[in-house]
């Protein structure tokens, strides 16, 4: 279906991108939370933040976008599920790109 956009009122235009964002919106989080049901709390995970070694830590908890990970050393992390890795695949987690929030130690 194509839309003829120029057609379109401010008031219709306004509308219709907020309805697109609303979509990119819920396509992303649908995303995330398929890759999060990859993973159990409990879980050891892999990752690798910007400027960082590879991090090993546990899954603790599930957040609306990330998930929580305390490390080995007791750091927080939340994570976005699609840059984890199950620590048995270590190789993997190699090659993750980082889009990681550190959390202050709780």
């Amino acid at each position: 279906m194509k839309i003829d956009i120029t057609v379109l009122s401010e008031d219709e235009l306004i509308d219709l991108h907020r309805r697109i964002v609303e979509r990119l919106r819920f396509l992303s989080q649908t995303r995330a939370h398929h890759k999060m049901l990859e993973f159990k709390v409990g879980d050891r995970v892999i990752f690798k933040p910007d400027d960082r070694p590879t991090l090993i830590g546990v899954l603790t908890k599930y957040n609306k976008k990330t998930v929580t990970v305390i490390t080995e050393n007791g750091e927080h992390w939340n994570v976005a599920p699609g840059l984890l890795t199950l620590a048995k695949d270590a190789k993997a987690s190699e090659n993750k790109q980082s889009n990681v929030i550190p959390m202050h130690r709780l």
